[in-house]
């Protein structure tokens, strides 16, 4: 008679696991949480999306974005995650407060920072605190992807711009070229450089922090010489726009000023960007050589795995 109970209970159990509907009410939960979800943030959403898109400094979402979700999921639920339902709902509330107030607003970053936010109280919520330091890098890149306010992108171009302008109007005195420096105005004989906003390398800066970012925590295991390649990275991309603006320069003078805008100023843009990942890939391979050497056991430590 034992085993006749055991075994219908074991049956009944089985059952369970098998029917469609107990499956579909053990998602309930998280299918009402995915609704949620997409009726409080479709349109900080629906609005970086064509962003990614459509501006040339956003990019970079495009791949750091699905980078992204792919890092969690290669990461996986730590084994003893724990749900802490306290701190989850208060991060919750945080974020939806952050998005109502935004959206009144109108001010589109804080917008789509209240959606990774949101995204991180799930995580606490769900499965503790500790589960979001273990997607730190998914959750960093998110963040990373997320276009910087106009006011701060104003207030970085013009900086950038007159450095570029600065660097390159040295590099071409070098080449016994005559230069009048004036702002962000290169003039060379017959010919005036403006170094304009689309120039300033913003695009290709914030490009490579996110690319440093990633390789940093792909390749690096120390926290140190992930800092230090992305100090390299906004180095790189200061010089390689400088250089930029000298290779412009000296094709106007020596060459054909026509090359200095239009197909072939992008194509030298593009090139140029290609030399600066380049540089970051190659730092990023001799800073992993420097701490396998330094450090023997980080040669035996995998990737990024949370």
């Amino acid at each position: 008679m034992y085993e006749d109970l055991r075994n219908l209970m074991t049956n009944t159990v089985g059952a369970l696991r098998e029917d469609p509907r107990a499956e579909t009410i053990r998602l309930l939960p998280a299918l009402v949480t995915a609704v949620v979800f997409a009726l409080l943030f479709s349109q900080p959403f629906t609005l970086l999306l064509r962003d990614w898109w459509t501006l040339p400094e956003a990019g970079h979402g495009l791949l750091l974005a699905p980078v992204a979700i792919w890092l969690a999921w290669k990461a996986g639920i730590r084994a003893n995650a724990a749900p802490n339902v306290g701190l989850g709902a208060a991060i919750l509330v945080a974020a939806v407060l952050l998005r109502y107030m935004s959206g009144l607003a109108a001010e589109l970053f804080t917008m789509r920072a209240s959606m990774i936010m949101a995204l991180g109280g799930l995580t606490v919520y769900y499965y503790g605190f500790r589960q979001l330091i273990h997607w730190w890098m998914p959750f960093l890149l998110g963040s990373l992807s997320i276009p910087l306010p106009e006011l701060v992108t104003g207030a970085l171009a013009l900086p950038l711009q007159f450095k570029a302008s600065q660097m390159g109007a040295a590099l071409l005195r070098m080449r016994e070229i005559p230069v009048r420096l004036t702002g962000n105005v290169i003039r060379i004989p017959g010919n005036e450089l403006f170094v304009t906003e689309a120039c300033s390398g913003l695009r290709s800066l914030t490009a490579l922090i996110s690319l440093a970012v990633l390789l940093g925590g792909l390749v690096l295991q120390k926290p140190l010489f992930r800092l230090l390649l992305v100090v390299i990275a906004v180095a790189v991309a200061v010089i390689i726009n400088g250089i930029r603006v000298f290779f412009t320069g000296f094709l106007v003078y020596f060459v054909d000023p026509a090359l200095g805008k239009g197909f072939m100023h992008i194509t030298e843009g593009w090139l140029l960007f290609l030399v600066s990942l380049s540089c970051i890939g190659l730092v990023s391979w001799g800073a992993s050589a420097i701490e396998r050497r330094l450090f023997v056991k980080s040669a035996y430590e995998p990737a990024y795995s949370g």
